[in-house]
């Protein structure tokens, strides 16, 4: 099953960028390599162009994000959010709230395993 389709670009700080790397990899089926992930898109004004989207985890000591702290908010476009949710929930989780739907999408908040919250959004046919 399909899982993440996309996400604008994150950077983030964690205690063990290798064990963060195969909890996404797992969990929310992230190609990360070395480098984190890269997602290349078309541009909607001219599907000639395109375009990509980063995610990284970096570990704490890192000095790139540098003055700025370490709270942030992903969202993560997904495919069939209520099968992900059912994966999810047998990988045990955290779950924040329930699906809430929307004219654009379907939403759904979990925490990853620093309790960080992550956003889940199934778009509308677009």
């Amino acid at each position: 099953m399909k899982k993440v389709t996309g996400l604008g670009g994150v950077f983030f700080k964690c205690d063990d960028p290798k064990s963060m790397n195969d909890w996404y990899v797992k969990n929310l089926g992230l190609p990360v390599g070395q480098y984190g992930t890269t997602f290349e898109w078309l541009h909607a004004d001219d599907p000639s162009k395109t375009g990509s989207t980063s995610w990284c985890a970096f570990p704490q000591n890192t000095k790139y994000f540098d003055p700025s702290a370490k709270p942030f908010m992903i969202n993560y476009r997904v495919e069939n959010l209520v099968a992900l949710l059912d994966e999810l929930k047998q990988e045990n989780v955290t779950i924040v709230d329930e699906i809430a739907d929307y004219d654009y999408g379907k939403f759904v908040h979990i925490l990853d395993p620093e309790g960080n919250i992550i956003e889940l959004w199934e778009p509308k046919d677009e």
